[in-house]
Protein backbone atom coordinates (compact mmCIF):
# COMPACT_ATOMS: atom_id res chain seq x y z
CA UNK A 1 0.00 0.00 0.00
CA UNK A 2 0.97 3.34 -0.76
CA UNK A 3 0.41 6.09 1.46
CA UNK A 4 0.54 9.76 1.16
CA UNK A 5 0.90 12.11 4.62
CA UNK A 6 -0.15 15.83 3.93
CA UNK A 7 0.39 18.14 6.64
CA UNK A 8 -1.30 21.25 5.75
CA UNK A 9 -0.48 24.21 8.00
CA UNK A 10 1.45 27.59 7.14
CA UNK A 11 4.17 27.86 9.61
CA UNK A 12 5.25 24.36 9.46
CA UNK A 13 5.43 24.97 5.20
CA UNK A 14 7.19 28.21 6.32
CA UNK A 15 9.42 26.22 8.35
CA UNK A 16 8.36 28.44 11.33
CA UNK A 17 6.98 25.26 13.34
CA UNK A 18 8.07 21.54 13.09
CA UNK A 19 5.66 19.04 11.86
CA UNK A 20 4.58 16.97 14.35
CA UNK A 21 1.31 15.99 13.15
CA UNK A 22 2.63 14.07 9.99
CA UNK A 23 5.36 12.11 11.63
CA UNK A 24 2.99 10.84 14.10
CA UNK A 25 0.35 9.93 11.52
CA UNK A 26 3.61 8.13 10.10
CA UNK A 27 3.84 6.17 13.07
CA UNK A 28 0.47 4.92 13.55
CA UNK A 29 -0.32 4.04 10.20
CA UNK A 30 2.67 2.32 9.91
CA UNK A 31 1.97 0.06 12.53
CA UNK A 32 -1.72 -0.60 10.57
CA UNK A 33 -0.32 -1.26 7.63
CA UNK A 34 3.20 -3.01 8.35
CA UNK A 35 5.15 -2.49 5.14
CA UNK A 36 3.42 0.40 3.30
CA UNK A 37 5.23 2.81 1.38
CA UNK A 38 5.05 6.47 2.91
CA UNK A 39 5.06 9.73 1.20
CA UNK A 40 5.02 13.21 3.52
CA UNK A 41 4.64 16.57 2.59
CA UNK A 42 3.97 19.97 3.96
CA UNK A 43 1.51 22.51 2.44
CA UNK A 44 0.32 26.32 3.42
CA UNK A 45 -3.29 26.34 4.20
CA UNK A 46 -4.07 27.58 0.38
CA UNK A 47 -6.73 25.63 -1.57
CA UNK A 48 -4.67 25.22 -4.24
CA UNK A 49 -1.85 23.88 -2.64
CA UNK A 50 -3.98 21.26 -0.95
CA UNK A 51 -6.26 20.62 -4.03
CA UNK A 52 -2.80 19.95 -6.13
CA UNK A 53 -0.90 17.44 -3.50
CA UNK A 54 -4.24 15.70 -3.67
CA UNK A 55 -4.54 15.52 -6.89
CA UNK A 56 -0.90 14.69 -7.93
CA UNK A 57 -1.07 11.62 -5.06
CA UNK A 58 -4.08 10.87 -6.21
CA UNK A 59 -3.19 10.40 -10.06
CA UNK A 60 0.11 10.33 -10.81
CA UNK A 61 1.92 8.99 -7.57
CA UNK A 62 -0.72 6.06 -6.81
CA UNK A 63 -1.45 6.57 -3.62
CA UNK A 64 -3.92 4.46 -2.19
CA UNK A 65 -4.77 6.44 0.75
CA UNK A 66 -3.68 10.25 1.62
CA UNK A 67 -4.70 11.76 4.90
CA UNK A 68 -4.15 14.84 5.80
CA UNK A 69 -3.64 16.81 9.19
CA UNK A 70 -4.70 20.37 9.74
CA UNK A 71 -6.96 22.85 8.50
CA UNK A 72 -10.58 21.70 9.80
CA UNK A 73 -11.50 24.18 11.93
CA UNK A 74 -13.44 27.25 11.97
CA UNK A 75 -10.38 29.61 11.08
CA UNK A 76 -10.22 31.66 7.68
CA UNK A 77 -7.27 29.83 6.74
CA UNK A 78 -9.18 26.35 7.48
CA UNK A 79 -9.86 25.29 3.82
CA UNK A 80 -8.93 21.32 3.76
CA UNK A 81 -12.29 20.41 3.35
CA UNK A 82 -13.17 22.66 0.81
CA UNK A 83 -10.06 21.97 -1.15
CA UNK A 84 -10.60 18.32 -0.57
CA UNK A 85 -14.25 18.09 -1.80
CA UNK A 86 -12.82 20.15 -4.81
CA UNK A 87 -10.92 17.52 -5.83
CA UNK A 88 -13.36 14.30 -4.77
CA UNK A 89 -15.37 12.00 -6.80
CA UNK A 90 -17.15 10.01 -4.00
CA UNK A 91 -18.50 11.82 -0.68
CA UNK A 92 -17.96 9.74 2.03
CA UNK A 93 -20.01 11.61 4.93
CA UNK A 94 -19.72 9.05 7.42
CA UNK A 95 -16.04 8.82 8.47
CA UNK A 96 -16.03 12.62 9.63
CA UNK A 97 -19.53 11.34 11.62
CA UNK A 98 -17.35 8.24 13.12
CA UNK A 99 -14.15 10.88 13.48
CA UNK A 100 -16.98 13.57 15.46
CA UNK A 101 -18.72 10.90 17.54
CA UNK A 102 -15.99 9.03 18.60
CA UNK A 103 -14.00 11.97 20.10
CA UNK A 104 -16.53 13.78 21.31
CA UNK A 105 -16.58 11.93 24.49
CA UNK A 106 -12.90 13.11 24.81
CA UNK A 107 -13.61 16.80 23.98
CA UNK A 108 -17.01 18.44 23.16
CA UNK A 109 -14.99 21.18 20.68
CA UNK A 110 -14.50 18.07 18.27
CA UNK A 111 -18.15 19.02 16.93
CA UNK A 112 -16.37 21.97 15.27
CA UNK A 113 -14.25 19.70 13.11
CA UNK A 114 -15.54 20.31 9.32
CA UNK A 115 -13.09 17.08 8.38
CA UNK A 116 -14.32 14.99 5.40
CA UNK A 117 -13.15 11.95 3.19
CA UNK A 118 -13.97 10.45 0.19
CA UNK A 119 -12.68 8.66 -3.10
CA UNK A 120 -11.23 10.08 -5.81
CA UNK A 121 -10.07 7.60 -8.59
CA UNK A 122 -8.57 4.64 -6.82
CA UNK A 123 -7.71 6.63 -3.66
CA UNK A 124 -9.43 7.16 -0.45
CA UNK A 125 -8.40 10.64 0.60
CA UNK A 126 -9.69 11.35 4.58
CA UNK A 127 -9.15 14.83 6.46
CA UNK A 128 -7.84 14.75 10.31
CA UNK A 129 -7.54 17.61 12.75
CA UNK A 130 -4.27 19.69 12.78
CA UNK A 131 -2.95 18.41 16.42
CA UNK A 132 -0.97 15.01 16.81
CA UNK A 133 -3.12 14.03 19.36
CA UNK A 134 -6.35 14.55 17.51
CA UNK A 135 -4.95 13.22 14.12
CA UNK A 136 -4.18 9.83 15.64
CA UNK A 137 -7.26 9.49 17.78
CA UNK A 138 -9.62 10.20 14.43
CA UNK A 139 -7.23 7.79 12.16
CA UNK A 140 -8.58 5.10 15.64
CA UNK A 141 -11.87 5.70 14.85
CA UNK A 142 -11.90 5.13 11.33
CA UNK A 143 -9.21 3.01 11.26
CA UNK A 144 -11.22 -0.19 10.78
CA UNK A 145 -13.14 0.57 7.75
CA UNK A 146 -10.05 2.49 6.05
CA UNK A 147 -8.24 -0.80 4.82
CA UNK A 148 -11.78 -2.40 3.47
CA UNK A 149 -12.20 0.92 1.76
CA UNK A 150 -9.15 0.77 -0.04
CA UNK A 151 -9.83 -2.62 -0.82
CA UNK A 152 -12.82 -1.78 -2.71
CA UNK A 153 -10.89 1.61 -4.63
CA UNK A 154 -9.18 -1.36 -5.87
CA UNK A 155 -11.22 -3.70 -6.84
CA UNK A 156 -9.73 -6.36 -4.79
CA UNK A 157 -13.38 -6.76 -2.90
CA UNK A 158 -15.94 -7.23 -6.12
CA UNK A 159 -19.09 -8.19 -3.47
CA UNK A 160 -18.91 -6.57 0.02
CA UNK A 161 -21.59 -8.86 0.82
CA UNK A 162 -19.66 -12.21 0.11
CA UNK A 163 -16.86 -10.43 2.11
CA UNK A 164 -18.83 -9.82 5.61
CA UNK A 165 -20.93 -12.61 5.24
CA UNK A 166 -17.37 -14.33 7.07
CA UNK A 167 -17.82 -12.09 9.81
Amino acid sequence: MKIGLLTVSDRSSRGERRDEGGPALERRVLEAFPGAEVVRAVVPDDRGAIGRALTEWADREGCHLVLTTGGTGLSARDVTPEATRAVLERELPGFGETMRHTTLAKTPLSILSRATAGARGRTLIVNLPGSPKGAVECLEAVLPAVGHAVEILLGTIADCAVHHAGR
